[in-house]
């Protein structure tokens, strides 16, 4: 089976490949913008003529489109999640070769749900931000193509490679500077959120299952488990062997949303340090220190959201139909997940 991988620099991306190319009877070509890329295209700005000609001298039987853009403006996003995939669309429908396209989407695209619930696909999604709205437009353009193909609405990916702008990445790095500097206190805001983790390698597994299946539509990929970020946070402590105490600083209710294609700050990496100073949280949302005060408004980072993700206070998948459609399960615990982000954190020190 030829597959042409799009996107396999970025965080699922490199997993995909390294569970692909582990299948012996699969030949792989990278398709991206980077230097490790077989074939360097840049989607956003690439025209569909030119994708379809090299669709029809490779003649994949299955494209994977791991590519997109998680940060940045409603502009960027749209032409990163959205124009790309139209590309991608319109090139496989020029093509005479036929291929398969299995296309990564995320829980995003359904916005809040109702604590409790499991989110199955059939749900009328309702993204809560421009993130989850380009790559509902995606996944639209995808159905609507008449190409043979799937969506796999990954929901909160984990494990190694974790980006360090990340809820998870941002606790691993708390902790690894509280340790650093011998603090035995670590305050935490942002942990009443709760979140469906799914390991990045088992999200690879489904996408190696998607190519392989002849199933439609949409397909939740997650764990079917909303677990709370402070309950993570003293899993993390426990992997990490932090004995200090953990402090949670609630996040205040009513939180103001920014403009639409507003980009949040992701240039910190931690929340509250010992003292308390810092002013970002666990869900990279804007705080005040212990003493009440804000920042200096000439040098204040937008107003973020309370859930950046769009996603409100909680997710949680139904994966019964990636269950029966996919024969897919997955396999890795959270904790596992953990260990690894907290291994790659701990090398930092």
């Amino acid at each position: 089976m030829r597959v042409l991988l799009i996107g396999a620099g970025g965080y699922l991306g490199r997993f995909v490949a390294d569970r692909l190319l582990a299948d012996p009877a699969v030949q792989l070509t990278a398709l991206g913008r980077g230097d490790d890329a077989d074939v360097r295209f840049d989607l956003a700005t690439g025209s569909p003529g030119a994708l379809t000609r090299f669709l029809d001298a490779v003649h994949p039987g299955v494209v994977v489109n791991c590519a997109g853009a998680t940060r940045g403006g409603a502009r960027d996003l749209i032409r990163h999640n959205t124009v790309s995939v139209a590309t991608v669309c319109e090139a496989l429908r020029r093509s005479g070769c036929g291929a398969r396209l299995v296309q990564l989407g995320c829980s995003s695209e359904y916005g809040p749900s109702q604590p409790g619930s499991s989110t199955a696909e059939d749900a009328v999604p309702r993204p809560g931000g421009p993130y989850g709205v380009s790559k509902l437009a995606a996944t639209e353009l995808v159905l609507g193509s008449g190409l043979d193909a799937v969506v796999l609405r990954v929901f909160s990916p984990a494990g190694p490679g974790t980006p360090a702008g990340s809820p998870l990445g941002r606790l691993a790095e708390a902790m690894r500077r509280a340790m650093q500097s011998g603090d035995g206190e670590l305050r935490l805001g942002g942990l009443g959120a709760q979140r469906d983790f799914i390991d990045v390698r088992d999200v690879a597994r489904a996408v190696h299952a998607a190519s392989l299946s002849a199933a439609q539509g949409v397909i939740n990929i997650g764990s079917g488990r909303a677990v709370r970020l402070r309950d993570a946070a003293a899993t993390l402590a426990r992997v990490a062997g932090y004995g200090g105490a953990l402090h949670e600083l609630d996040t205040p209710p009513g939180a103001l949303r920014p403009a639409i294609g507003h980009p949040r700050s992701e240039t910190t990496g931690h929340r509250l340090d010992a003292l308390g100073h810092h002013r970002t949280d666990a869900l990279g949302h804007h705080r005040p220190d212990v003493a009440g005060h804000r920042p200096d408004p000439d040098h204040a980072p937008p107003v973020a959201h309370p859930y950046p993700d769009g996603c409100g206070s909680w997710q949680q998948a139904d994966v019964r139909t990636a269950r029966d459609r996919l024969g897919w399960r997955p396999r890795i615990a959270l904790e596992e997940s953990l260990a690894d982000i907290w291994m790659e954190a701990a090398c930092r020190i």
